[in-house]
């Protein structure tokens, strides 16, 4: 069960940096405009709320290293599958590259559910 534990925190580093990678990617394609959102102003409340959202994969790290079975399981699938939803929702928008992103992030998040689902059967 340590293992899996283990597996799963290990896999939410591994989403996060795909995230990450992505940012930095669009940065370096010209595909941000600092302070702006499709031409928009950023105002501080989609900041807080980017923050909020982003945070959560690095919250799953630790989660899924402190959390006790079957709590960890259960957490690991519901977040697991709320990114696979976040990102499928918005995929159409992003450019080839980011797609690609997207596409790795959520094999990601289906290996997340299919090793907390045979922790959790456990």
């Amino acid at each position: 069960m340590e293992d899996v534990k283990i597996i799963l925190s290990f896999i939410w580093v591994a989403v996060m940096l795909v995230y990450l990678l992505g940012d930095v990617m669009r940065i370096f394609a010209g595909d941000f405009t600092p302070g702006e959102i499709e031409g928009k102003p950023m105002t501080q409340k989609m900041v807080f709320g980017m923050a909020i959202i982003m945070l959560i994969p690095i919250v799953m790290i630790v989660l899924s290293l402190i959390l006790e079975h079957p709590v960890n399981s259960v957490v690991n699938i519901i977040v697991a599958i709320f990114w696979i939803v976040f990102n499928l929702a918005g995929i159409k928008g992003y450019k080839a590259y980011d797609k690609f992103l997207l596409i790795v992030s959520m094999g990601f998040n289906i290996l997340t559910v299919w090793f907390a689902w045979t922790q959790f059967l456990v």
